[in-house]
């Protein structure tokens, strides 16, 4: 999208908000209708640079625009909403009156424009100021049990820590991902799952800020699969620097596992651990093409329980055709914040958490960082702890 465009979709939906809520504002006062107006279009202005922020030559002033870009636009956003739905709430009130008016009383309209419109600014701010507490923050740790029917022994509690999405670039550093890196290893999990959107940027620009990373510790290594924003960032790159830290990057393809409780209990479970690139990755490279039957391909009949590590959601129905028990996968953000949590279903089969689709069983994460604006409001981050269990 170009600057040009950026900037007039920007104006735009702040005018809105500004045409809604500035006049009923000034008729509490005159001064929170002019001063409305004055922060709507800073923020209009504003908003763009945090796309176009990253081409300014001074680093310094190019992480100030970014960081107030994003800043507004998570502002922006619930702004806009809150004004839309103030508007369609006055409307129906007034409509109700009109089909209604022997049993609703009169709907003193203006009355109830002036009441509302100081919600829009406050409970946007506070939205905003709560959303961004909640994306700086150290993901939580969220604990799930997993039932698998016939599973061995040697697998029971089995624990993969998983995390997903967490768009080191603008506002993501590495200080950020050390503290993903220590609250991952203090779960002693046998596996680590690293399940797409890991950066938002080159190489060039983030390569120092991924090195916490090889510093993970479980008792098979680390695994990890590309998601949609390796390729805008270049993913050819990408993966060898990753295998260089020590990650083992799946590419539709499987590594198998033997797993026995300890060395008192000699007994081993065959497990696979398989990954498939982005389902969107052959619009960038065809030879990247996501294919979970071939990750599949040459699995041993032996093998126990079968793990698909795939960024996207949808890949679930090739996942199951292809025979795994549990897909991991990421993508969604869980919307983020409210209410685009509300549209992810319209793209994607499930938006968080484990669900079932026949024999698959499908965990979502609602990621580990964030991406765009530093805010997280109505789906928290995670940092997730899967343990197999018998059902």
């Amino acid at each position: 999208m170009s600057a040009f465009s950026l900037f007039l979709i920007s104006l735009l939906l702040h005018a809105f908000v500004g045409w809604t809520v500035a006049p009923d504002l000034a008729a509490v006062h005159p001064l929170l209708g002019v001063t409305l107006w004055v922060l709507l279009l800073l923020s209009a202005l504003m908003l763009p640079m945090g796309f176009l922020g990253r081409r300014v030559p001074r680093p310094v002033l190019s992480n100030v625009l970014t960081w107030l870009g994003l800043l507004c636009m998570g502002l922006g956003s619930s702004l806009f909403v809150l004004a839309l739905l103030r508007e369609v709430a006055l409307l129906i009130a007034q409509g109700l009156h009109g089909i209604w008016p022997s049993v609703l009383p009169a709907v003193p309209l203006e009355s109830l424009r002036i009441d509302t419109a100081p919600l829009v600014p406050v409970l946007g701010l506070l939205a905003t100021l709560w959303g961004f507490s909640n994306a700086r923050r150290t993901a939580a740790v969220v604990r799930v049990n997993v039932p698998m029917a016939n599973l061995p022994a040697a697998l029971q509690g089995f624990l993969i820590a998983q995390i997903s999405d967490i768009h080191l670039g603008p506002t993501i550093k590495g200080p950020y991902l050390e503290r993903i890196v220590a609250r991952v290893n203090s779960l002693n999990a046998n596996l680590v799952a690293i399940t797409g959107d890991l950066v938002d940027g080159s190489v060039a620009e983030l390569g120092g800020d991924v090195l916490p990373l090889a510093g993970l510790t479980s008792t098979h290594g680390s695994f990890f699969v590309t998601g949609n924003h390796e390729y805008y960032s270049g993913a050819h790159d990408w993966i060898d620097t990753l295998r260089g830290l020590g990650i083992r990057v799946l590419m539709n393809e499987h590594v198998l596992i033997r797993h026995h409780l300890d060395t008192q209990n000699p007994e081993q479970a065959v497990m696979v651990v398989a990954g498939v690139t982005d389902f969107s990755a052959h619009h960038f490279d065809e030879t990247h093409r996501s294919d979970p039957a071939q990750a599949m391909a040459g699995a041993p009949d032996n093998a126990v329980f079968k793990l698909l590590l795939a960024h996207q959601p949808r890949s679930a129905e090739a996942a199951m055709q292809a025979g795994f028990d549990l897909q991991l996968s990421g993508h969604t953000h869980g919307g983020q914040f409210w209410p685009w949590n509300h549209f992810v279903k319209f793209q994607q089969p499930f938006t968080a958490g484990l669900h079932r689709l026949q024999s698959l069983w499908v965990y979502t994460s609602r990621g580990t960082g964030y991406w765009g604006p530093p805010k997280r409001f109505g789906a928290p981050s995670e940092i997730t702890l899967l343990r197999l269990v018998r059902a």
